[in-house]
Parts: C-alpha cells; sequence; structure tokens
C-alpha cells in the first residue's frame, strides 16, 4: 500500500467535520436575551452591595418615624437579611412559574413578558425611599426575583435549542458571561462618584428598566426557538424559517430532519412533569447530577462574596474609602474568566473546567481562611486576601459560574426539559436563599473560618463530578443519553423503542420457500453423491 493510499484511506475512517452555521442573527438573539435576563440577575446580585450604609439609615429612619425609637441592631441585621435574600424567593417563584407560562408563550414570548415583572419591580424600588416606606424596596426585590427566576430557567433553553451543537456550549456561556457583566456594572454604578451616594442610590434600582426595555423592543423581532416550534407546537413551515435565519442559509434539511427524529419519538412521549422526571429511572443520574451541579454552584460561596464584598473586604482590614474601588476589581476579574471560559469551553469541554475551577476555589478558600486568621500579623496580609478573593472568583468564572445551565439543557430531551429547568431553578433558588440569609450568622459566629464551609462543598462537588459526570463536548441529546445509560442501568425510552422496531423489523422477514428450501437440500444430497462416486 502506498502512502498516499493509507492517507486516503485514514481520511475515509475519520468522521466528517461537520461544517458550523450561523449568523448575526443568533448572536443578536443570545447577546439581547442575556442582556435583558441574566445580566439583571447579576445586576441584582451586587446592586445592593454599594448603598448599604444608606438603605439602612433609610431603615432606621423609618422606624424611628413609626416607633419613636431607633431599630434595634439584630433586627436591622435580620431586616437587611431578608432584603437581600427575599430575591432568591421571588426566583423560586419565577422558577415554578416558568412550565405554565412558558407552555402558551414559549421561550421568546415569555422572555419578552418576563419584561413586566422586571420594570415593575424597578419602578417600586427607586420610589420606595420617596414614599419613606421600606416595604416597598422589598416587593420590589421579591418580585425582581421573580424575574430572575424566569430568566435563568427560560434564557439557557432558548439558547440551548437554537445553537448549533458545535457551538452550543460557546453560544451557553453568554449567560454567564452577561451574569459577571451585571454584577461589575453594579459594582460600577455604585461608586460615590456615580450613583453610590446617599441622595443617588434609588436610581440604582431605576437603571433595570434600560436592560429590559432593550430586550423588549428588540428581540420580538427576531425568531422562536425552532425546535420549539416543531416538537411542541408541531409548526414546520415556522421552524424551518427559524433554522433559515439563526442558521444563515437556505438549505436546513439537514438540522430539520434531526429535530424531526427527535419530534417522531417526542409523539409517543408526553411532556414530562417535575414528579415524573424525579421517578424516571432513565433519567436519574442526569437528574442527581443537575442537582448537586446547581447547589454547588450556589453553596460554594460565591454569592456570599458578591452579596457581602464590602462587609468582607472591611473585616480584612482594607481601608473604607478603598473597599469601593477593589470591589470593582472583582466584577472585572469575573467577567474576563468569564469571556475566557467561553471561548476555550468547546476545547477543553465542560468536565475539566467544572472539576478544576472547584478544585482551585477550594485551595484559594483554604488561603483566604489563613490569611484573614493572620490579617494583623503584617501590613500586608490584607492585600493577600483581596488576591485570594480574585483568584476564588475567576476559578468559579472559569467554570463553575456557567457550565450548570449549559449541563441542563445537554442532559434532557424535549420532553424533559421544561421540568429538569424547574427542579434545576428551584434547588437553585433555595440555595441562593439559604446561602443570602444565614452567611451574616455564620461569618460572625465562625469569623475568618467561614470561608472552610464553602471550601468543603467544593472539594465534594468536584469529587462527585470526577467519577460521575461524563463529558458532553459536542454531543447529541441522544449520545449524552447513552453515556449515562450504564449508571442508570437502563435505556431510554427513544433507544428501547429504536430496538423495538429493529426487532420487529427482523421478525417480520419473509420466511424462505420450503420448495427452495427442498431444492437447496436436494441439490446438496446430490453434490455428495457424486463427490462420493468420484
Amino acid at each position: 500500500m502506498t502512502v498516499s493510499e493509507d492517507t486516503t484511506e485514514n481520511k475515509e475512517s475519520q468522521p466528517e467535520q461537520r461544517k458550523v452555521d450561523w449568523s448575526w442573527t443568533l448572536v443578536l438573539a443570545a447577546l439581547v436575551g442575556a442582556f435583558g435576563s441574566s445580566f439583571l440577575y447579576g445586576y441584582n446580585l451586587s446592586v445592593v452591595n454599594a448603598p448599604t450604609p444608606y438603605i439602612k439609615a433609610f431603615y432606621n429612619e423609618t422606624w424611628y418615624r413609626r416607633h419613636g425609637q431607633p431599630i434595634d441592631p439584630d433586627t436591622l441585621t435580620l431586616l437587611w437579611s431578608v432584603t437581600v435574600s427575599i430575591f432568591a424567593i421571588g426566583g423560586l417563584v419565577g422558577t415554578l412559574m416558568v412550565k405554565f407560562i412558558g407552555k402558551f408563550l414559549g421561550r421568546k414570548y415569555t422572555l419578552l413578558v418576563n419584561n413586566g415583572f422586571a420594570i415593575s419591580a424597578a419602578l417600586l424600588m427607586a420610589c420606595s425611599l420617596q414614599a419613606g416606606t421600606f416595604e416597598i424596596l422589598i416587593v420590589g426585590r421579591f418580585i425582581m426575583g421573580i424575574d430572575g427566576g424566569i430568566a435563568l430557567s427560560v434564557l439557557p433553553m432558548y439558547v440551548n435549542e437554537i445553537s448549533p451543537k458545535e457551538i452550543r456550549g460557546s453560544l451557553g456561556q453568554v449567560t454567564a458571561i452577561f451574569i459577571c457583566i451585571g454584577v461589575f456594572v453594579g459594582q460600577l454604578l455604585g461608586l460615590p462618584e456615580l450613583l453610590g451616594k446617599e441622595s443617588t442610590w434609588p436610581f440604582l434600582f431605576g437603571v433595570i428598566t434600560i436592560p429590559a426595555l432593550v430586550q423588549l423592543a428588540t428581540l420580538s423581532l427576531l425568531p422562536e426557538s425552532p425546535r420549539y416550534l416543531l416538537l411542541e407546537k408541531h409548526n414546520e413551515a415556522g421552524a424551518m424559517k427559524a433554522f433559515q435565519t439563526f442558521l444563515g442559509k437556505t438549505d436546513v434539511s439537514q438540522e430539520l430532519e434531526e429535530a424531526l427524529s427527535e419530534s417522531r419519538v417526542q409523539r409517543t412521549l408526553h411532556l414530562l412533569s417535575v414528579l415524573e422526571l424525579l421517578r424516571a429511572p432513565f433519567v436519574r443520574w442526569q437528574v442527581i447530577t443537575v442537582i448537586i451541579t446547581m447547589a454547588s454552584y450556589q453553596l460554594c460561596g460565591l454569592n456570599a462574596i458578591w452579596f457581602y464584598t464590602n462587609s468582607i473586604f472591611g473585616k480584612a482590614g482594607i481601608p473604607q474609602d478603598k473597599i469601593p474601588y477593589i470591589t470593582l476589581s472583582t466584577g472585572g476579574i469575573e467577567t474576563i474568566a468569564a469571556i475566557f471560559s467561553g471561548l476555550v469551553i468547546e476545547r477543553i469541554g465542560r468536565r475539566p473546567l467544572l472539576i478544576g475551577g472547584f478544585g482551585l476555589m477550594a485551595l484559594f478558600f483554604g488561603t483566604l481562611t489563613v490569611t484573614l486568621t493572620l490579617q494583623d500579623q503584617a501590613p500586608w496580609v490584607p492585600y493577600l486576601s483581596i488576591v485570594c478573593i480574585l483568584a476564588t472568583i475567576a476559578s468559579f468564572c472559569s467554570g463553575p459560574g456557567g457550565i450548570p445551565f449549559i449541563l441542563t439543557g445537554e442532559f434532557f430531551q424535549q420532553s424533559e426539559r421544561s421540568a429538569a429547568f424547574i427542579i434545576a431553578g428551584t434547588v437553585n433558588w433555595i440555595s441562593n436563599f439559604a446561602v443570602g440569609l444565614l452567611f451574616p450568622f455564620i461569618q460572625k459566629s465562625l469569623d475568618s473560618y467561614c470561608f472552610l464551609v464553602f471550601a468543603s462543598v467544593c472539594i465534594a462537588g468536584a469529587v462527585y463530578f470526577y467519577f460521575v459526570l461524563p463529558e458532553t463536548k459536542n454531543r447529541t441529546h441522544a449520545e449524552i443519553s447513552q453515556a449515562f445509560a450504564k449508571r442508570n442501568k437502563t435505556q431510554p425510552p427513544e433507544v428501547k423503542m429504536d430496538l423495538a422496531m429493529a426487532e420487529k423489523k427482523a421478525n417480520s422477514q419473509p420466511e424462505p420457500d420450503p420448495s427452495s428450501t427442498l431444492d437447496s437440500s436436494g441439490q446438496s444430497k446430490m453434490s455428495k453423491c457424486v463427490f462420493s462416486l468420484q
């Protein structure tokens, strides 16, 4: 065999590389969707940080005006914890609303309607000081949480369903990138030179209307998810047009056939409820992995840093006038790390980024505990604490910050996806609420050792992902289901159906004609006789 023949044979044996088709409409849909959704989630994580002293003073003044005496410090701490954590309760409510709203409105129109929650919440929070009622601010935070709960469930589904599988991970990271950008913008606008002053802090909440109005005006001009149109609305013409718009080409027969093959299976399956998904043995380990992923995402300690960055830096000994600018650096670092993750996720894969991110976070949390304990030993130690916090944030945003949302979309078929996002969102928001409510008390009781709790969560998560999580990079939903099939000890319904159809086809083959069998038998005996005579 010649070298050219060998090369040709190797080329033929290798799988054909599929060209990635996409258009600027696809990118615009992801960016606009994230700007009005995950951006606002990130913004509301950090926006309460800078004006904390002014909002607490507003609470105290309101209490004094009503009761004739200053508010008790413990009551103020509890009231502030509720203000921070009520955002997560709203998120849980929003998550539970997704299935009912999304069933009728679809992915795109659910995101559009969701802007109503954001605009109403912004107006309530911005007017709370003028109205002299802190309850309005708390209600506004709750409604803003509803917006976040709906957004973080529907946006990943929308982006997952409009993306070609070759760039599904990179485009899915847009959710995490805009969370980080939202955190950064919240920190930036909270600077004393901008809106972080006693007279202007309500405008920090009024800014929320801008991304909501931009999404409302722009996303309405873009197509609905083609998979939603085809698999749930059975609108083949609309799905074809959406595929053509998002992929930037006329011939979408291959993509349509892939979706139709899934559609043929889905027609025999109804949309699973949350309870049915929890009981289904063929997705048991997918559900367990999503629950652990989302719990690790929230309980790893990053939300504690985002909610209480200023107080953490104050405990680290940083001068009060420098804290807002150091806080701003955390938002910049996490944005850069999230962009880096989006650029390399299709090369490195989900699994290494997730395991490595949690492992590094555990390392830096341990180091941060040491530096906080020894901060009085030397003037440079507090700055080492800052480095540890920045390194922890970078480790989180390079992997764990966005991959959980991608995995939830990749693990499940269309009939399972809505219920899966409700489960993921429920775990996400309950964990978020627990951290927001309990961290001030954990910090008060454990002091500098509080971050060892988060380090333990990170280690447990990394170990679980090392042993259980398969790589999902560039795999179809069917291939990912097969990767879990051995651990689930059962095949998914679509595979069972394929096997049953293949068996039925094999059994339906015509039996051999008796006459032909007799002829062949006679010919065989005749040939034996001839052979023996010879």
